[in-house]
């Protein structure tokens, strides 16, 4: 078989032929068509299609399969039917209608209208340079918003305004002294260029800014298909500091304003706006969802844009309005009162990520160093691109309460050239992402130094399973990355079993010290100093004890551990300060303050009784994270489960104080891939650069208010959480609440993170989202963000499910989106009360919004199963309260990819990046039995092999002569010289590493007919399938269809 020229892989020519059937029978976008009759079964491909060439035959590995334990499910249970073998190609559900890769949004015409080429400005009656300008007297001749539907790149030889991180904004042209002291006494020294814009005596046309673009919060721009460029168009002219109103479009629709409309159109949109409506009521293009499989390529298509009106902002940077990947809300337009909000039936919630790492050197956050804080006195709102200036520039208006504000003196001057600065091009006008250098009034204590303890178990099941000795090589390995650029770093290291070791790395010292202590009940230090060391002035103590660690306890035979004491003295140590507690726990702690017993109870999981065992079962766990949120130390959990570990417990510390938790189950160093990935992860960890002893606030406009809060943190009052740490990439979702009416076009909310960097400097990261205000509820459902609404749902479902039982949480999902569906048909289509309709539409945004929460409720956190045990269920709800929309999505919606079939360019680097291959639908009847697939959710990579895998295939892919030597479980992945096997390796390199975050998924292979309880783990994410007692895609569709008919909306 090697040696044939062409290895017969089954391509399926047939399949092929119907797909190019269905593209010239597809029917043109925006108009219905009826339902079709079933598709009859193409019978077997009359002859194998040829395959690509094997470069040279491989050699098959030896060696038994290796083991997959860790896996979430038991081998109970008959798992479903799987399509008869020699099936040549899916099977096509009666009145499918094929639908088009991607549709345009509807967007009203109006909204579409090109700008008028005539489009001016009245310039006032001429004033003398020293008269104070009136305060009716606003500037109107400002850049309008670009067109929704018109993006374009800047036209070169435009400049860009960004501001150099770390450095205040360039000088502008000096000013005529004599002139300004002819001023009022009370009116203050500014620029020259800022009388002359708020005079209108200057014309021409603001600076342009060079486009970046906008982030979609999935990381996919490098790794999508290239976006077919937009024409430049015309650039304005230089030398104003004011914008203008004849500005060009700026590109990236995420956090775009409103188009620009003509003279005549100005008036009509004004009037609109001033009856809280963002514009005529469109029902926008109505998608039936009955009869057709989800259309998995737009899941990761942005949400609608937001559209602000005219001059929302005060210049014309395409960053005025945050990225989703920082904040996003469930709806794009806020509603103007409580009235529409319930009549609208919507969830409205913020999702936010405020310190998430940034893509590349372009999506820095832009720093302001020059101590220069411009707050709103009376709301203390931070300066953003969406106030407004009065009284010729000299005060402005605060968006949030509206009040008039004084604007700082050296707000116009450079203080490191000692001139005048252009304000337009300050990065708290231009940007809604900044950071500012805190000045000393925003500092109780010096900046704390970062101080780690790591508290690592060395009972016998973590020596025999080597976490001890992976733990010291990755800790040791990860000296030169642990933040430390100014050298105040500490650290300090406990090891527990049945007493509690610390360890002296004086650097007077020529070897480390232990110190025992075995009084569990009351524990003390057994030295004042020395416990926590300089990681400069110690580095080679440190190293030294690291690698004696692994032999100190190898012959070992102690069970026990005392987690609790070892955790009562890190605080101990570290508290004075603050710091982060790292705990690396393999053994369930038994001895000792909060002492645990093993409660898992297979009769109980699936039940009702089950929420018991997702909470903690001592409270000591909780007292203790709170506090240590009183003393700034953080606590991060890494735990070992090879047997019940009680993570639901467990997880507390990190939830109540900011850290994070990670899972191993079934942890054993002698398998490759179990050792990779912890040591991939806790490196990552080490080397985070956090931010410390941090507040977080969040501000809205006028009668809006955070009324819940989900995420790790503690509350501290109302409206304040804490964060002794604020990890990198880690979400949190907030609830709006309206106590009055939303007064105002525009409606905003800041989000201000006051904290510590690793480097001891103080600082202020202020994220700023404006969203139009409307009472139109077809406005509000035509521009919810699905993915927001999504992570929203599985918050709430998990708080759900802690507090009462899963059951409700799962129908708390289904009731919302009935509800969202219900509310389209009654007040989008207009469909009246009592109507009943055979099909289910959705809007064209949403069309994926009941397969997303169909993926929710059979995830691993909400699903009705009695296989899934506690531990595992515990640290998916984890993993969802924490992950940012990135990691979310395909989380809990996984990616299909055929790898057998892969298009010619898919798995190859392209100048846009690594091309991934077509997502696929996640039911059985896309998987042919001679194929192998590729499934991942960014935990864990799947690798299916169909029975019929032909022996080429195998060769070519695995390095082995048939299906039968393929092993089972997980699995390292070969490297050949085969082009089948090199486009999958980069894939799995790309699905590792294009996401933010830590994780390092490993590879599992599941054959077709491998062991029962690993096929039926990899069953589970057929979303599209029925599974046990949970209703398959379509038989849902059916349910919500009839609850949307007999609803009243």
């Amino acid at each position: 078989m090697a040696s044939q020229q062409h290895p017969p892989y089954p391509i399926q020519q047939q399949q092929q032929q119907q797909q190019q059937h269905q593209q010239h029978t597809q029917p043109p976008h925006g108009t219905w068509q009826p339902m079709q009759q079933p598709m009859q079964q193409p019978g077997p491909p009359a002859m194998m299609p040829q395959g690509y060439r094997p470069v040279r035959p491989v050699g098959s590995p030896s060696g038994p399969p290796p083991p997959h334990p860790g896996m979430p499910y038991r081998a109970a249970g008959t798992p479903p039917p799987l399509p008869r073998q020699g099936s040549s190609s899916p099977k096509m559900q009666p009145g499918y209608r094929p639908m088009s890769p991607q549709q345009p949004s509807a967007v009203s015409p109006r909204l579409n209208a090109a700008p008028s080429p005539t489009m001016g400005a009245r310039p006032p009656p001429p004033q003398a340079m020293g008269s104070p300008v009136p305060s009716m007297m606003r500037p109107i001749h400002r850049v309008m918003s670009p067109p929704v539907g018109q993006p374009s790149p800047p036209a070169a030889g435009r400049v860009s305004p960004v501001i150099p991180t770390g450095s205040p904004a360039p000088p502008s042209p000096g000013v005529d002294s004599h002139a300004v002291r002819q001023h009022h006494h009370r009116k203050r020294m500014y620029p020259e260029q800022i009388t002359n814009a708020y005079l209108d005596q200057t014309p021409g046309a603001g600076a342009g800014s060079q486009g970046r673009s906008s982030m979609d919060g999935y990381g996919a721009g490098a790794y999508s298909q290239p976006q077919q460029a937009m024409p430049p168009q015309q650039p304005p002219m230089m030398g104003s500091p004011m914008p203008t109103m004849a500005r060009q479009p700026y590109p990236g629709a995420q956090g775009a304003q409103g188009p620009a409309f003509s003279p005549g159109q100005v008036s009509s949109v004004t009037g609109q706006f001033g009856n809280m409506s963002l514009g005529p009521q469109s029902t926008g293009h109505s998608e039936p969802l009955l009869n057709a499989p989800p259309l998995v390529a737009n899941i990761y298509n942005p949400p609608p844009p937001i559209i602000l009106p005219p001059n929302a902002s005060v210049t014309n940077s395409p960053h005025a309005n945050c990225d989703q990947s920082y904040k996003c809300c469930t709806i794009n337009a806020v509603p103007a009162n409580e009235t529409v909000l319930k009549k609208s039936k919507l969830p409205f919630a913020l999702v936010l990520s405020p310190y998430r790492t940034a893509d590349n050197e372009q999506d820095e956050v832009p720093v302001v160093s020059d101590h220069v804080i411009a707050r709103c006195r009376r709301c203390r709102t931070y300066i953003n691109p969406f106030v407004s200036f009065v009284e010729g520039g000299q005060r402005w208006k605060c968006n949030m309460c509206f009040l008039l504000n004084d604007v700082p003196a050296a707000f116009d001057y450079d203080a490191q050239t000692q001139q005048p600065a252009d304000r337009w091009q300050r990065a708290e006008l231009n940007y809604a992402c900044v950071e500012y250098v805190a000045p000393t009034e925003y500092t109780v204590r010096p900046p704390q130094a970062p101080s780690y303890i790591f508290i690592i178990d060395v009972s016998y099941s973590a020596v025999q399973s080597g976490m001890v000795a992976t733990a010291a090589r990755t800790i040791l390995d990860s000296l030169e990355r642990i933040p430390n650029k100014d050298e105040r770093t500490r650290v300090g290291f406990i090891t527990v079993d049945s007493s509690v070791h610390f360890y002296n790395l004086s650097s007077a010292l020529s070897e480390p010290q232990m110190l025992v202590v075995s009084d569990l009940e009351d524990i003390f230090l057994p030295s004042p100093t020395h416990l926590l060391v300089s990681l400069s002035e110690s580095k080679g103590l440190i190293t030294n004890f690291l690698e004696k660690l692994p032999d100190m306890f190898k012959d070992t035979a102690n069970v026990n551990n005392a987690l609790g004491s070892a955790l009562q003295a890190a605080f101990q140590i570290v508290s004075p300060a603050g710091g982060k507690i790292i705990c690396l726990q393999s053994t369930l702690p038994n001895m000792g303050t909060g002492a645990l017993k093993a409660r898992e109870d297979p009769k109980v999981l699936g039940t009702a009784k089950e929420t018991s065992l997702l909470n903690a079962a001592s409270p000591f766990f909780k007292s203790f994270a709170v506090d240590c949120s009183r003393s700034q130390v953080s606590c991060d959990m890494l735990i070992f489960g090879g047997q019940y570990a009680d993570v639901a417990t467990l997880g507390c510390l990190p939830r109540f104080t900011g850290g994070q938790t990670y899972f191993y189950p079934g942890f054993n160093a002698s398998r490759t891939e179990d050792t990779l990935r912890f040591a991939h992860e806790f490196a990552e960890l080490l080397a985070e650069e956090i931010g410390l002893e941090a507040v977080l606030r969040i501000r809205a406009s006028r009668n809006l208010r955070m009324s819940a809060f989900h995420g790790n943190f503690f509350i501290r009052s109302t409206d304040l959480l804490a964060l002794p740490s604020v990890p990198r990439n880690q979400s949190y979702c907030v609830e709006v609440s309206i106590e009055d009416e939303v007064r105002g076009p525009t409606a905003c909310f800041q989000t201000a993170l006051l904290h510590t960097t690793c480097y001891g400097e103080r600082r202020i990261r202020v994220i700023t989202l404006c969203l139009p205000v409307t009472s139109s509820v077809p406005d509000m459902v035509n521009s919810v963000n699905p993915q927001a609404v999504v992570a929203y749902l599985a918050n709430k479902a998990v708080e759900r499910g802690l507090t009462t039982k899963l059951e409700d949480a799962r129908d708390a999902v289904v009731n919302k989106v009935v509800d969202i569906l219900g509310v389209y048909k009654s007040q989008v289509l207009g469909v009246g009360k009592g109507s009943s309709s055979p099909q289910l539409f959705a809007p064209e945004h949403l069309r994926l919004l009941p397969a997303l929460a169909l993926a929710l409720i059979k995830h691993d956190a909400l699903r009705s199963t009695s296989i899934i045990p506690s531990d595992h269920r515990s640290n998916a709800m984890n993993l969802i309260r924490t992950m940012p929309l990135q990691l979310l999505i395909p989380y809990i919606y996984p990616n299909l990819y055929a790898l057998h079939a892969m298009p010619p360019d898919a798995g190859e680097i392209s100048e846009h990046g690594v091309v991934l291959p077509p997502r696929m639908n996640l039911t059985m009847e896309r998987l042919e039995t001679h194929g192998c697939y590729l499934l991942e959710n960014g935990q864990t990579i799947f690798i299916w092999v169909g029975r019929g895998a032909v022996p080429q295939l195998c060769l070519d892919l695995f390095g082995v002569k048939s299906y039968n030597e393929i092993p089972s479980g997980k699995y390292t992945f070969p490297t050949l010289e085969t082009a089948i096997n090199k486009k999958t390796n980069l894939l799995i390199s790309k699905i590792r590493e294009m996401r933010r975050g830590n994780y390092y998924p490993v590879v599992y292979t599941v054959k077709e007919d491998s062991d029962p309880s690993l096929r039926m783990w990899f069953l589970t994410h057929m979303i599209e399938d029925r599974t046990e007692n949970v209703t398959s895609y379509q038989q849902f569709l059916q349910i919500l269809k009839d609850r949307v008919n007999a609803g009243s909306f």
